[in-house]
């Protein structure tokens, strides 16, 4: 094993040979080159920046064919969905509901039994009207009787007195008597004329306690429950909404008066709902009305368009949003809206600008 002295030693650094003169000139860059790079390098940035501003102010079109294609023209509005025929069935008389026979969604035919209100009432009202018009005939009767008795008595004081046997005070007392008697009739037939009409309004009363339906349809609303009381005296309360056949509904939309006069009934529209999303539904012009709607200085009109729902999928309520075809052309001949570019005129007094 070798000792540690006797370990290699590092080699010493060499030292740098010195260049002479012609080899460092040789090696050296002559200075009109470092001049001339320059230059070069000026002239080609100078010339990126010109191509740039020149393809900056050149104006690049993309080229699309004309085509002949359907044009329309449309209109846009919000409407609601609406049945065609919505009818409100009331109560004409007071009373305490007894008895509900149909409920919401409910499909109802004309002259059914809906709801009834407790008869109890009206049931005293009408036989009260029963025994007036028995007391009133009654004393028709006794006028009657009455007055044929001062008649025949009047007739046989003017014998009396054509044979001189009673003063003529005595006559016209007995033709006083009979007139009365007469009055008397004529008053208590219009008693018994008026207990007749009392007793024909308490009949009628009691058959106002049952509530039928006055249409074919559905109950869309139902204002009333069991037990509540409806009050009758100024505006017959509203018990039940119904909507006629729902295959069939209506869209009131509003229309602006800029856009008004484009529409014509027969007109074709087409309409979305927010509950069908992606769906769109076909409808008709049916009316346009003339009254004017005027919400915070805005004027509207409103269409009216008829609407087939054989699905049932369209419900009252319901917002639409609708497209209105104005008008149609067929095999026009068209280009893309970006082709088109719209300059408006100056003001007076500007100097016009060149056309790009």
């Amino acid at each position: 094993m070798k000792a540690l002295s006797e370990m290699p030693r590092e080699a010493p650094a060499l030292a740098p040979v010195p260049l002479d003169e012609d080899e460092v000139r040789k090696r050296r860059m002559p200075r009109w080159a470092w001049v001339v790079g320059v230059l070069v390098v000026a002239a080609l940035v100078g010339l990126w920046r010109v191509r740039a501003a020149q393809q900056a102010d050149v104006i690049t079109y993309e080229t699309t064919p004309a085509e002949a294609r359907k044009l329309m023209a449309k209109v846009t509005a919000t409407g609601t969905v609406a049945a065609l025929v919505t009818v409100q069935v009331g109560s004409q008389v007071s009373g305490r509901i007894q008895e509900l026979f149909v409920d919401y969604n409910s499909q109802v035919k004309k002259g059914q039994v809906i709801a009834r209100i407790d008869p109890q009432l009206v049931q005293a009202a009408l036989d009260r009207a029963k025994a007036n018009m028995t007391a009133a005939r009654a004393n028709l009767q006794k006028a009657r009787v009455n007055a044929d008795v001062a008649k025949k008595q009047a007739a046989r004081s003017k014998e009396l007195r054509a044979q001189q046997f009673i003063s003529q005070s005595e006559l016209e007392t007995a033709e006083s008597a009979a007139a009365s008697g007469q009055a008397e009739v004529t008053a208590a037939e219009g008693s018994v004329a008026q207990a007749q009409a009392a007793l024909n309004e308490a009949e009628v009363n009691l058959k106002y306690t049952t509530i039928v339906s006055p249409t074919d349809g559905i109950v869309i609303s139902r204002s009333v429950d069991v037990g509540q009381t409806v009050a009758a005296s100024l505006q017959a309360p509203v018990l039940f909404t119904i909507a006629e056949d729902l295959r069939k509904m209506q869209i009131n939309t509003s229309v602006s008066e800029a856009d008004v006069g484009k529409l014509q009934p027969g007109m074709k529209a087409s309409f979305t709902v927010d509950a069908y999303p992606g769906e769109s539904f076909q409808g008709v012009i049916r009316q346009i009305r003339n009254e004017a709607i005027t919400v915070q200085n805005v004027v509207t009109y409103l269409a009216v368009l008829d609407v087939p729902n054989p699905d049932l999928k369209l419900k009252p309520g319901m917002t639409a949003n609708v497209t209105i075809v104005t008008q149609e052309k067929d095999q026009a001949l068209s280009v893309p809206n970006t082709a088109l570019r719209f300059r408006p005129a100056p003001p007076p007094g500007a100097p016009a600008q060149a056309a790009a």
